[in-house]
């Protein structure tokens, strides 16, 4: 299931199909229909994409002043390309990490949060054509799936950057988004930015939730484990402001991500 996601280039169709399988697994698990076994899959390392958007590097990507409807259509559209990347990566880690063995409530976890993403997509698709544009009409960022291939290997390293950094930054920067439609006095936006700042909070928590119980697994230090991961396989250092309120109420203290604000020196060198 999750990898015919993946393989699914279309982005309505990827988020139509997304929605149905997540239906059917928790049908399964509420016992509305037989069980569905876990399995193994071999994801492709690149999920399959539409002709449009075209992927820029990061610093091709035009820059435009969110003031204007231009650049309010321009950061929806970067919203949508970020969605869209968010169902794959959590199809991705239950199709690539389906070898490591996990409790149930992992895959509950991962589904929940690809539907919810798909919904997202959706609502900020749904905005730009109400705004006479569409998903794939401007030029789009071709590293978001970067982190992915990256930790193709390494479930800690996935949880580490994936939903503990990157989803934790849109924490950082959704409230200012929203403040910027709330000046266009665009109610559509406001309401669809609102929901998927309320809902990342949860998929932060639950990258925080597995990331610590792979860490008690192993009899592992949570902190010193994450500085280690992200100083490996996130380029760049973190950058402030962060939204410590949202933070911690995904379980992500001042502590685990601060000290990465510095290039310190890497964990066993020298001080």
């Amino acid at each position: 299931m999750a990898t015919e996601i993946l393989t699914t280039a279309d982005g309505r169709e990827k988020t139509a199909l997304s929605k149905r399988h997540a239906a059917t697994w928790f049908a399964a698990r509420k016992g509305e229909s037989p069980a569905i076994e876990i399995g193994t899959a071999t994801p492709p390392l690149q999920p399959a994409r539409p002709e449009r958007p075209e992927l820029l590097s990061p610093r091709e990507v035009p820059k435009r002043k969110p003031g204007s409807e231009a650049g309010r259509i321009a950061l929806l559209h970067a919203v949508a390309h970020i969605e869209l990347n968010a169902v794959d990566l959590h199809w991705d880690i239950i199709a690539r990490f389906g070898h490591v063995p996990m409790p149930i409530g992992f895959y509950d976890d991962w589904v929940k949060c690809a539907e919810e993403e798909s919904r997202h997509f959706e609502m900020v698709c749904d905005c730009l054509e109400n705004m006479g544009s569409y998903y794939g009409a401007l030029p789009a960022h071709a590293g978001m799936w970067r982190a992915a291939e990256d930790t193709a290997d390494d479930l800690m390293g996935r949880l580490a950057v994936v939903p503990m950094v990157l989803e934790a930054r849109g924490l950082d920067v959704t409230p200012g988004m929203i403040n910027i439609f709330r000046k266009a006095k665009d109610e559509q936006a406001i309401a669809a930015l609102e929901v998927i700042y309320a809902e990342e909070v949860g998929h932060v928590a639950y990258g925080s939730k597995w990331f610590h119980f792979l860490c008690g697994r192993e009899n592992a230090d949570p902190k010193d484990v994450f500085h280690q991961l992200v100083r490996r396989y996130f380029h760049g250092v973190l950058k402030p402001p962060f939204n410590e309120e949202k933070r911690a109420e995904a379980g992500l203290p001042p502590d685990f991500y601060w000290p990465l604000t510095e290039d310190l020196p890497a964990p066993g060198s020298a001080d």
